[in-house]
């Protein structure tokens, strides 16, 4: 009885085996009948039991079916028939990590430690002679603002020679050295629009010190790492960029302003001193200059930029803005200054008067800013406290409610 049960269980065993290894026979057969979506159905089934799981020849077989869908739709294209894109592209897309799988499979070593392959030349053969639809894949979804899809097709085509499974295989050059370059800034471009900045800074920097769009790579990561708020990488990659492109703006301009923000106040009179050389006739180059001079507490260079702005264009609205405020803040100092020597009468009527005449030097430029912006709120605080302490009344009157909103 023992006996007779042992060998029902391993009938049992065999007959299960036998019924999954059917089931990946039937789909290849529907493959071979291009019943792609019965062939589907029944690879899903053997790929997902634990007798066929495990076994190569079903992932290649999934590969295959994608292999297949793909080839009948390409087919057509190229007898400029009516095809199915999407359909072609969705099934290319799906064959690379089922063959990955088989690879791996097919490569384990058996019982005795020896590896035997079986679908390894295979799935290099069909994955090599599908490397240039992966770069086609790549363009039409770019086009078409997929760019999660662009970026993977891109990455295949152009990382295809170093895959695992690829190794010792010999492929064609495609192109020269500027097109694969191109190729991978249009997958960085595709990165940063998923978004994926860090895969989009791994490419782009691949790429930096080619030939190809320089200083369009060089921007491109310096945007990327304002994206990710990588303020270190940011600055080293203007710099770089400064350096590199010394007639570019954007870099100097960046620069400028990341020194700025990092309140490295003699880096940036250092950057915008060189944009000026570049730029010797830019208005906003000299207001910017000023800003930070006075920022430093040197206010004889501050007003001499501001000057050297106008000097330039006399209707530039922010060196006019500044300049007025420049005087005006000079009124308040002294206005200060001459209350604290209110027991000083001569002293108190020195620093009062000259406070009353910076206030009058304010106004004709404070003025001419409101007439460019009358709504920026700085120019009109200053003009309101101008005109009050100059006992403009009506005037005053007018700023105080644009002031306060009303």
């Amino acid at each position: 009885m023992k006996h007779l049960t042992l060998t029902c269980a391993l009938c049992l065993i065999a007959g299960v085996s036998f019924g999954q290894k059917k089931v990946l026979s039937d789909a290849k057969n529907e493959m071979k009948a291009s019943n792609i979506a019965n062939a589907r159905t029944l690879i899903k089934e053997a790929m997902n039991n634990p007798e066929t799981a495990n076994d190569p020849e079903t992932w290649f077989t999934a590969g295959s079916i994608e292999n297949k869908q793909f080839d009948m739709e390409n087919i057509k294209s190229i007898k400029k028939e009516p095809a199915d894109t999407i359909t072609m592209y969705k099934a290319l897309d799906a064959i690379l990590p089922y063959f990955e799988k088989s690879y791996e499979l097919d490569n384990l070593p058996d019982e005795k430690g020896k590896v035997k392959t079986k679908y390894s030349k295979d799935i290099r053969s069909i994955t090599k002679a599908n490397r240039n639809s992966y770069l086609d894949a790549g363009s039409y979804f770019f086009d078409h603002k997929e760019y999660d899809k662009a970026y993977r097709n891109f990455q295949v085509f152009t990382d295809m020679p170093e895959l695992p499974m690829m190794k010792g295989e010999k492929f064609e050059v495609v192109g020269d050295d500027e097109f694969m370059t191109q190729i991978k800034f249009y997958a960085g471009i595709a990165a940063s629009q998923v978004p994926d900045h860090q895969g989009a800074i791994k490419v782009l920097n691949s790429i930096k010190n080619s030939n190809y769009r320089e200083s369009d790579v060089y921007r491109q990561l310096a945007s990327e790492y304002d994206q990710i708020k990588d303020s270190v990488s940011l600055l080293n990659i203007l710099k770089e960029g400064v350096t590199k492109f010394p007639g570019d703006e954007y870099f100097l301009m960046n620069m400028i302003d990341q020194s700025i923000k990092a309140n490295n106040l003699s880096e940036a009179i250092s950057y915008i001193q060189l944009a000026i050389e570049q730029n010797p006739k830019d208005v906003v180059l000299y207001d910017a200059l000023g800003v930070i001079y006075e920022n430093s507490d040197n206010s004889a260079k501050a007003l001499e930029n501001y000057e050297k702005a106008l000097s330039i264009d006399p209707n530039y609205a922010k060196a006019l803005k500044h300049t007025g405020m420049y005087y005006y803040n000079a009124g308040v100092k002294l206005r200060g200054e001459a209350d604290a020597a209110i027991k000083d009468q001569k002293v108190y009527d020195k620093k009062y008067a000259e406070a009353l005449e910076s206030y009058r030097k304010a106004l004709p430029y404070l003025e001419k800013a409101f007439e460019a912006d009358p709504t920026d709120r700085d120019t009109i605080f200053c003009l309101r406290g101008s005109y009050y302490s100059l006992n403009m009344g009506a005037k005053f009157e007018k700023m105080d409610k644009l002031f306060s909103g009303e």
